[in-house]
């Protein structure tokens, strides 16, 4: 609300983002003073606990870097008003309610007003048609999905006579698991959440919302929104609905096959960067979904480890990929990356280093979340899914390496280089940091995701 009065006073926009990035640090600074707490508030509605701290820490960071990244874009396409950073805010304060709520209606207001926010976002670049139609895109079926979700909810609310996590999971306990009621109960929210993440088949709304919204805002929901959809996922399965685990597992293992191998399968055939990113997000949502369907401490630990680390180098790539916009090139094919090696090396660098990372290659981040991930499979007798996703993963490889190939191999089509600002060398080297720091020091990492899962529930 403050940027929103502020914006009225500050002619200068960009200060506006500096404010903002200052309200998101002293966020960062009471949630590292509240870091040990367990604790709910408001009528045991919303839980302060490891595990909410944990993706707390996630959207934090997510915000702050995609405003960091936002300043320089904003001024490129002469969309740099106030409201903008407001409404990044307002998205962050949703999913900041969705990771502690222990209830069906606090988690619901989180989910809309992060939804909201990030609709208008979508659709920020007012004069682009391409934005607009994403927008609208993403609004429609936004709320068809909320509209299945909230479905879902209410016949769990009529099962149970409450809207509490652990009193919902009480109830189910009781009931025989093929029981009707729950089983459309457990069908309707899947479906819903599936949508939140991007999973197959609900994912056809990625692609255009992630091509047409600005980058900055594409970088921000390919992390935060998926971040904070996971979260709501982790309550919902592995809490309210766990009783009906036997129903809904193999659900999620064919879900989880699907979103793998089509998000990978569309990503080989894309030329267009963005387009690219949008498929491999989608494939990461079904290696993310083992966590799930594990179910052990490995299983769970990954999730958080997993969306913690895919934070940083996804942000990293599409840093690179604000850099190349420039007034007059988009940057966004894959041609723009043409001899990038030759005309900006240290740019050519650092995404060699996030594409490697996201295709799970060591000694990079990628490669120890996609460890974890395939390992919890194993633990658990899922190895033909642990197979599966193995070979995903090496598919994964050639798309990525596609740009790899571009960069290192072809002769540049452009003179110029890179167009860097202070915002997004912050960006690149905090995100170039932890992508090699957790990929070669994993164990402190691995220890703050396994507190979070274990001492969260």
């Amino acid at each position: 609300m403050f940027l929103l009065i502020f914006d009225l006073l500050i002619p200068d926009k960009r200060k506006l983002g500096l404010i903002a990035l200052g309200g998101i640090a002293i966020s960062g600074l009471f949630l590292f003073r509240l870091r040990n707490t367990d604790f709910s508030a408001y009528g045991g509605v919303l839980a302060l606990d490891p595990f909410s701290i944990f993706f707390k820490s996630i959207f934090l960071i997510a915000a702050a870097l995609s405003i960091a990244i936002s300043l320089k874009y904003l001024d490129i396409e002469r969309e740099n008003h106030g409201e903008y950073y407001a409404l990044i805010l307002f998205a962050t304060m949703g999913m900041m309610f969705m990771a502690g709520a222990v209830d069906l209606v606090t988690l619901y207001i989180g989910l809309e007003t992060m939804a909201i926010a990030t609709y208008i976002l979508v659709g920020f670049l007012r004069s682009n048609q391409r934005s607009n139609e994403a927008s609208m895109k993403y609004f429609l079926l936004g709320a068809f999905s909320s509209g299945i979700l909230l479905y879902g909810m209410s016949l769990l609310y009529g099962l149970s006579g409450s809207t509490r996590f652990v009193d919902i999971a009480e109830a189910l306990s009781r009931r025989p698991l093929t029981d009707p009621i729950s089983m459309m109960a457990m069908i309707t929210l899947s479906a819903g959440m599936f949508f939140k993440v991007a999973a197959v088949p609900f994912h056809q709304w990625t692609p255009d919302a992630y091509e047409g919204a600005p980058t900055s805002i594409t970088a921000f929901m390919s992390v935060a929104v998926k971040a904070a959809s996971f979260a709501m996922m982790v309550r919902i399965f592995m809490v309210a609905i766990y009783p009906l685990r036997p129903q809904w597992l193999p659900i999620m293992a064919a879900v989880s096959v699907m979103t793998m191998t089509i998000g990978n399968i569309a990503a080989i055939t894309q030329s267009n960067v963005k387009r690219m990113l949008a498929y491999s997000s989608i494939s990461h949502a079904g290696y993310i979904l083992i966590g799930f369907i594990a179910g052990n401490e490995t299983g769970l630990t990954a999730v958080p480890l997993y969306l913690f680390i895919y934070t940083f180098t996804n942000l990293g790539a599409w840093a690179v990929i604000v850099a190349l916009r420039r007034k007059d090139v988009i940057g966004e094919q894959i041609d723009d990356m043409a001899g990038l090696f030759f005309r900006h090396p240290s740019g050519a660098v650092l995404m060699l280093i996030f594409l490697l990372s996201l295709a799970g290659i060591p000694p990079t981040a990628g490669f120890i979340g996609k460890y974890y991930l395939f390992a919890a499979a194993i633990q658990t007798g899922h190895n033909t899914l642990a197979v599966i996703a193995v070979l995903n993963a090496a598919i994964s490889i050639y798309f990525y390496f596609r740009i790899v190939v571009s960069m290192f191999m072809r002769e540049a089509t452009e003179k110029t280089g890179l167009v860097y600002a202070p915002g997004l060398t912050m960006t690149l080297a905090i995100a170039t940091f932890f992508t090699l720091l957790i990929g070669v020091y994993p164990d402190p990492f691995i220890a703050m995701a396994r507190q979070a899962v274990v001492l969260g529930f």
